[in-house]
C-alpha cells in the first residue's frame, strides 16, 4: 500500500468530499463527514492499524477549482501533509449551467488545466505522493451535455496526473460500473450529489489506485 506510516494525508475537493464535514478542520473522530473521505479513513485504520495514518477532509461544498486554489495554502499546504487527494471540478461545469449569465464564474478548460498545475507544481516538493480523482456525473447518456462537458474536465485530470507522475483515479468510470445494473436516482436526484453506496464506490475506487490490501 502506497501510504506510509504515520503519514497525513488530507483529502480535499467540494460537496462530494465534504460531506457534512467539522469545522474549521475534518480531523478526528466524527470530524469527517459522512462520505468517501470518512469511508477512506476507516479502511485505512481498520486494515492498516500498524502504519497510523492520519487522514483529514478538507473539502468544502460550492467550490470550483478558482476557490480550491484561493484556500490552498490555508486548507492543505499549512497543514503539512504527506499525501493530498484532490476531487474538483464538477462545480466548474455546472456554474455554466445553471448560471449561464455569470460568465465571470464560470472556469474555462484552460483556467481549469492552469489551476491543476499550479496546485500540483506548488504542492509536490513536499509530497510523499499526490492524487488527482476526475469528477463525475451520474448520468449515463453520454451525449448529454453535462457530462460531454465534464469529461473534457475529467480529461485533464488523467493528463495532469501521468505528466506528474501522480495517482490517478477514473471515478468516472467506477460510478459507470455501478450504474449498469441501477439507474442513477437510486443514488442521487440531482445526479451530483452520492449517497452512501456511491460514497463506498468513491472510497473503494481511491484505495485501489492506492494499492489497497483488504487481506492486509
Amino acid at each position: 500500500m502506497k501510504i506510509e506510516a504515520n503519514a497525513k494525508f488530507i483529502i480535499t475537493g467540494d460537496s462530494v468530499t465534504d460531506c457534512g464535514r467539522a469545522r474549521p478542520y475534518g480531523d478526528g473522530n466524527g470530524a469527517l463527514g459522512s462520505g468517501y473521505a470518512m469511508m477512506t479513513a476507516a479502511a485505512l485504520d481498520a486494515v492498516y492499524p500498524e502504519r497510523h495514518i492520519h487522514v483529514v477532509n478538507m473539502g468544502q461544498s460550492g467550490d470550483t477549482t478558482r476557490e480550491l486554489k484561493a484556500r490552498w495554502q490555508h486548507d492543505v499546504l499549512d497543514l503539512k501533509p504527506d499525501w493530498v487527494s484532490v476531487m474538483i471540478g464538477v462545480n466548474d461545469v455546472w456554474r455554466q449551467y445553471d448560471r449561464p449569465h455569470h460568465p465571470e464564474i464560470h472556469v474555462s478548460l484552460e483556467e481549469y488545466r492552469a489551476s491543476l498545475t499550479e496546485l500540483v507544481t506548488a504542492t509536490l516538493p513536499s509530497l510523499s505522493g499526490m492524487v488527482l480523482m476526475t469528477p463525475f456525473y451520474m448520468g449515463q447518456e453520454k451525449e448529454e451535455i453535462f457530462r460531454k462537458t465534464l469529461a473534457g474536465y475529467g480529461q485533464i485530470v488523467r493528463e495532469t496526473a501521468e505528466k506528474y507522475g501522480l495517482v490517478f483515479v477514473d471515478t468516472q468510470a467506477a460510478m459507470d460500473a455501478y450504474f449498469a445494473h441501477y439507474t442513477p436516482y437510486a443514488m442521487s436526484g440531482d445526479k451530483i450529489h452520492p449517497n452512501h453506496v456511491g460514497g463506498m464506490i468513491i472510497a473503494r475506487a481511491l484505495l485501489k489506485a492506492l494499492e489497497f490490501d483488504w487481506n492486509h
